[in-house]
């Protein structure tokens, strides 16, 4: 037992260890000192209240993500999708902050609303997709990605364009009243947000470990025909996985639009649903984890743009980090079901369809 923890614990620091390793190996091939490279990245996040607010800023809607792909990777789905969900959240948000009339708090509630609505909708999709045609939901994922950034494309250079004329750049700007408003001027987040993210982790920890529904996606993805076959509704379990990652995705991208930005913008996911993947790869299925690493995340990703400044090296470094940090968890996960196979994956395997259960019987 001692050693299959040791094996485990081993198993999830390497990656993280070697990744810097290799990192700092760079930065002293390009002739900069990697202590040098640490102490500009957590100036450049922390050097003022502007800066630590971008970082809390981006965080926000990476955390929302990641807690909800938490959900679907427990019932091994891989939730590729989400960005479209983040961008649907956005758009039906965006439609009431433009359309609708109503008293600012009221108006920040309908929109939140709407945001869940359209990302979990567009989550469903994929759902639908995956249960009953048998597409999987990567394939389904990626197209529904696309078509949820050209329905944005649209809107914005069509009927939702800026008065002084048609613009794929942005929509026309949000009234203020329909904004999220900032804790203060000092410190530009939204203090509602960082509630509904505290409310979304424990809703979804203790989901995932102490009700019936969590067992069902766990079952789900552990064996997805044994547990179909032992009475488990896995097509339900898909469902609803799917539907409550997107519904969190939604959340996230209204608050790209509702705060970030104040329009609709091309892309508003700004690849965060892509970066949530990341973090809970590195996580497996710890929403509390998943929280933090993320907060890590936004800090190398905001204070890596004071690495040209500072010591005149590009700020994609950060993206060589994360890269490298992806690759060798998946090899050290495969390390570690070959050593310590009696130990559970935490990274989901795809799981079989209804459809394709139905055809073997």
């Amino acid at each position: 037992m001692k050693n299959r923890t040791a094996l485990t614990i081993g198993f999830a620091l390497l990656p993280i260890v070697a990744s810097l390793l290799i990192t700092a190996l760079l930065i002293v091939a390009v002739g900069s000192n990697p202590a040098d490279v640490f102490v500009a990245v957590m100036e450049g996040a922390f050097r003022n209240s502007n800066a630590i607010s971008g970082v809390v800023n981006f965080w926000i809607p990476l955390a929302l993500c990641s807690l909800g792909l938490t959900i679907t990777f427990t019932a091994g789905l891989w939730n590729i999708g989400v960005e479209g969900q983040m961008i649907m959240g956005a758009i039906f948000a965006s439609w009431a902050a433009l359309w609708l009339e109503l008293p600012p708090p009221a108006l920040v509630a309908v929109e939140i609303a709407l945001a869940m609505l359209g990302g979990g909708l567009w989550a469903a999709l994929v759902g639908f997709l995956k249960t009953r045609l048998g597409v999987h939901e990567i394939f389904g994922g990626v197209a529904l990605n696309a078509l949820a950034n050209v329905i944005s494309i649209y809107l914005i250079a069509g009927p939702w364009s800026p008065p002084e004329g048609a613009s794929a750049q942005a929509s026309r700007r949000f009234p203020e009243g329909a904004l999220l408003p900032p804790m203060s001027g000092e410190f530009n987040v939204s203090l509602l947000a960082l509630i509904l993210v505290a409310v979304a982790l424990i809703i979804v920890m203790f989901a995932l470990r102490g009700t019936r529904w969590g067992l069902q996606l766990k079952a789900t993805g552990k064996n997805s025909r044994s547990a179909l076959l032992l009475g488990v509704p896995t097509t339900r379990s898909a469902m609803t996985a799917f539907i409550a990652c997107g519904m969190l995705a939604g959340i996230g991208g209204s608050y790209r639009v509702l705060f970030t930005y104040t329009d609709l913008r091309p892309l508003a996911s700004g690849g965060i649903g892509f970066l949530a993947l990341l973090v809970v790869l590195l996580v497996g299925l710890r929403p509390l984890f998943a929280t933090i690493i993320a907060f890590a995340f936004a800090v190398i990703l905001g204070g890596s743009t004071r690495l040209k400044i500072a010591l005149q090296l590009d700020q994609s470094l950060a993206g060589v980090l994360q890269g490298f940090i992806v690759l060798l968890v998946l090899l050290s996960n495969g390390l570690r079901q070959r050593f310590a196979p009696t130990q559970p994956a935490d990274i989901p395997t795809p799981t079989t369809t209804t459809v394709e259960i139905q055809r073997l019987q």
